[in-house]
């Protein structure tokens, strides 16, 4: 991999939620509460051996979304901060790694590797993002929701 590559990689994945962040939360404390909700990937908490920028950027945002959590806390302010790690999930990206071969089969095997034996759906994301928004989630900062199907219980 080339360093452009790397930086590229961290620059979309970290630097933009580094950004958002840094950028909302002088906002946010002037209407509290708040919660901000960081979209990682399983693959920031269980790394492969051929994705090493992805699984370094998305822990990345796993670790600022922890650090931004304490920050608010030990500003005082009613501000949370929690991640969401989706394994995979039925969107474009995933029909990226089917070009040129057959979708149907790729996605069967990507499904084979989920514990509940089948891919993710965008509503179950959205269902995490709405809870961590709520008021239902509201004692709960700092903490990663692991959309995985079971993967990382393996």
């Amino acid at each position: 991999m080339s360093a452009d590559d790397w930086r590229r990689g961290m620059s979309v994945n970290v630097d933009s939620v580094f950004l958002g962040v840094k950028h909302a939360l002088p906002l946010m404390r002037e209407s509290q509460p708040g919660s901000i909700i960081n979209l990682s990937s399983i693959a920031g908490l269980i790394a492969a051996h051929n994705f090493a920028n992805y699984n370094a950027s998305k822990a990345a945002v796993w670790m600022l979304s922890k650090s931004v959590a304490l920050h608010c806390a030990r500003g005082g302010w009613d501000i949370r901060c929690n991640s969401i790690h989706p394994a995979f999930i039925r969107t474009p990206i995933l029909d990226d790694l089917a070009v040129n071969r057959d979708a149907p089969t790729v996605m069967a095997k990507l499904a084979r590797q989920v514990p509940l034996g089948r891919l993710g759906e965008p509503d179950d994301v959205a269902h995490a993002v709405v809870y961590l928004a709520s008021d239902e989630s509201r004692f709960m900062t700092g903490a990663e929701l692991k959309l995985d199907g079971g993967i990382s219980a393996m």
